[in-house]
C-alpha cells in the first residue's frame, strides 16, 4: 500500500516551506532516511529524508512551489503501483495531490485570513503584495492570479510616477519582521545603557587566541562572563508561561549572526559546560552555517538568553529587541579608547558600550541594575570567569 509523506513541522512554529530541489523523481527507489528533497524555511535550507522505503509514485510539487505543513510532499509505494492524481482522495492508494492543493485554498494559510492557492501565495510574496488587502473574486472569495495582476496594475502607476521601487521581502526578512513586531507589541521593553572597561578583557582574548591557536570572538568571553550572573539572577534566564515564570536550568545562549538574508540567532547549547575556547569554536561553526543558510532548525530555537554584538560592525549602544520566549538580551558595542578616571587621574582606557533590554513584566529596574553591575565586574576582571 502506498504511503503519503506530508510536510512535517521541521522547525518551531513552521507553517510552510518552499521546495528548492528534488533529489528523487517518480520511479526512483528510495531507502529510509535517504534525502529526498531540499526545502527552504523562514531561516534555513533543510534536507528532508524519507521515512519510508519503496518506489516514488508521485511528487507533491515542483521546485518553487510553496507547501504547507500537512500537505502531501511525496507518495511512496511498491514498484508498479499506480497513483491517479485525478481521483478523489479516499484510500491512500489513490492520493489526489491536486484535490489536496485545492482543499488547502479554503484554509487559513500562514496566519492570514486570505484564501488563496499556494501558487497565488507564492506570486504575492514575489510581488510584495499583502493578500489580506486583496478582494478575492474566485470561488468562495478566494484570491486568483488575476486579482493579483489587477492589484499590481492599480498600484504600479503611482509607484512609477513617484519613482519608487517595490522590492518584495525575502522569506527570512518576513519572518524577522513578524517576530520583531510581535515582540515589540507583546513585551514591555526596558533598555538601559552601560559601559565597561575592556582593557583586561581584550588582553585575555589575545592571550587565549595565542595559546590555543583559535580565533576567540568577544561573544565567547561575554558568555563566560554572563553565565555566573545568570546563576545569581535567574530571571534573566527565564520565560513567561501564563501567570508563571519558568526559571530555566539550562544555559542555552543565542548568539546573533549578521547574514545576507538578515539577522539569524543560532543557539549555543549548554554554554555553561564549555570553556571560552570551546565556545569560540561552537560560535564560529554556528555562524558559518547561519551565513550559508545551513543551520539546523533545532539550532534556531530554545534560547534562554541572547547576546548580540553590534560592535563587530562598529556599533555602540543600541536598543535590542527581546527574542520571543525569553526575558532579556545583551548588546555589545565596539570597544574604543576613551578618557577615563583612574586613581584620580584622567587616562586613556578602552571602553566597551553595553545595552541590556529586559521584560519589565518580570524584571524591575533595580534587578536590571544589579545584573549589569555583576556583568561589568566580571568583564573588567576576566580572572573571575576564565
Amino acid at each position: 500500500m502506498a504511503q503519503q509523506f506530508r510536510l512535517p513541522d521541521i522547525g518551531e512554529g513552521l507553517v510552510e516551506a518552499e521546495i528548492v530541489a528534488w533529489h528523487v523523481t517518480v520511479g526512483d527507489v528510495v531507502a529510509v532516511d535517504q534525502v529526498i528533497v531540499e526545502v527552504e524555511t523562514d531561516k534555513s535550507l533543510v534536507d528532508i529524508p524519507s521515512p519510508y522505503a519503496g518506489t516514488v509514485l508521485a511528487l507533491g510539487g515542483n521546485p518553487g512551489d510553496v507547501v504547507e505543513v500537512g500537505d502531501v510532499l511525496i507518495v511512496i509505494g511498491a514498484a508498479g503501483e499506480t497513483v491517479d492524481a485525478t481521483d478523489s482522495p479516499a484510500p491512500v492508494e489513490s492520493v489526489d495531490l491536486q484535490q489536496e492543493a485545492v482543499s488547502r485554498a479554503d484554509e487559513v494559510s500562514g496566519g492570514s485570513s486570505a484564501r488563496a492557492m499556494p501558487a497565488v501565495r507564492k506570486a504575492a510574496r514575489e510581488r510584495g503584495i499583502d493578500l489580506t488587502t486583496i478582494h478575492g473574486t474566485g470561488p468562495g472569495g478566494s484570491i486568483t492570479l488575476g486579482d493579483l495582476d489587477q492589484s499590481t496594475a492599480s498600484s504600479s502607476s503611482a509607484a512609477t510616477v513617484a519613482g519608487d521601487e517595490r522590492v518584495p521581502m525575502s522569506r527570512t526578512r518576513r519572518a524577522i519582521a513578524e517576530h520583531m513586531q510581535r515582540s515589540w507589541s507583546e513585551i514591555p521593553h526596558v533598555t538601559t545603557l552601560h559601559e565597561a572597561r575592556a582593557d583586561q578583557l581584550l588582553a585575555a582574548r589575545t592571550a587565549l587566541a595565542s595559546d590555543s591557536g583559535v580565533a576567540v570572538p568577544i561573544e565567547a568571553l561575554v558568555i563566560r562572563a554572563v553565565l555566573p550572573v545568570l546563576d545569581a539572577h535567574p530571571r534573566f534566564n527565564a520565560s513567561i508561561d501564563g501567570d508563571d515564570l519558568v526559571l530555566h536550568a539550562r544555559r542555552d545562549i543565542g548568539v546573533a549572526v549578521d547574514t545576507a538574508e538578515g539577522l539569524i540567532v543560532p543557539v549555543v547549547r549548554s554554554a555553561d559546560t564549555h570553556s571560552a575556547v570551546e565556545l569560540a569554536r561552537l560560535i564560529a561553526e554556528l555562524a558559518e552555517r547561519a551565513k550559508n543558510r545551513r543551520v539546523a532548525p533545532d539550532d534556531l530555537s530554545g534560547a534562554t538568553f541572547t547576546i548580540t554584538n553590534i560592535g563587530a560592525i562598529g556599533g555602540g549602544h543600541g536598543t535590542p529587541i527581546i527574542p520571543l520566549g525569553t526575558l532579556a538580551i545583551l548588546s555589545i558595542g565596539k570597544a574604543e579608547p576613551k578618557p577615563v578616571v583612574e586613581k584620580g587621574e584622567i587616562v586613556v582606557g578602552t571602553v566597551m558600550p553595553l545595552s541590556i533590554s529586559y521584560d519589565h513584566r518580570a524584571i524591575d529596574g533595580a534587578m536590571g541594575q544589579r545584573f549589569m553591575a555583576a556583568v561589568i565586574a566580571n568583564l573588567e576582571d576576566p580572572s573571575r570567569f576564565l
